[in-house]
């Protein structure tokens, strides 16, 4: 989906100020309260707004070890161990992926110990071949979608 000029700086007040109502996020935009209504609306309905909950820290919570495990599958049992992955708690994310392996995930875990225990899990699971770790030691550029919105706000200007 496009988005103008308009629709950036809503997602903008929303990633800056989560907690604001929409009174004041019509207001600070100097747009009608309805508006402002019809555009969030539209933008949760099209898939651009996907949630509106706190972003939790894992770490905060007690598991601040992040780990990558590439998957390999055994042929035809993707959406298999895709379920099984879904019950195991540390497993933050999980993306079927092209190259080296079939399925990518995230995973926070407390200490190594248990960044281990995790992965004999995944090994024991029907249908999982191998896996491969990486470990992340820094986080470089954490999570963001600001910058992109505003690339598509100002491409939709030029257009």
């Amino acid at each position: 989906m496009a988005v103008d000029e308009l629709d950036t700086r809503i997602l903008r007040l929303l990633i800056e100020q989560p907690r604001t109502s929409v009174r004041e996020y019509a207001r600070i935009l100097g747009v009608a309260r309805g508006t402002l209504q019809a555009r969030l609306d539209r933008l949760e309905r099209t898939g651009v707004i996907t949630g509106t909950g706190p972003v939790v820290s894992p770490a905060a919570l007690g598991h601040p070890v992040l780990a990558f495990v590439h998957i390999e599958v055994t042929q035809g049992h993707l959406d298999d161990v895709g379920d099984a992955l879904a019950a195991i708690p540390e497993i933050i994310e999980a993306f079927s992926i092209t190259g080296g392996g079939d399925l990518l995930t995230r995973v926070a875990a407390r200490d190594n110990a248990h960044l281990e225990d995790v992965i004999q899990r995944l090994i024991q699971m029907p249908g999982v071949v191998r896996t491969r770790t990486e470990v992340a030691l820094r986080e470089r550029v954490p999570h963001r979608l600001l910058p992109l919105i505003e690339a598509l706000g100002r491409n939709a200007r030029k257009a």
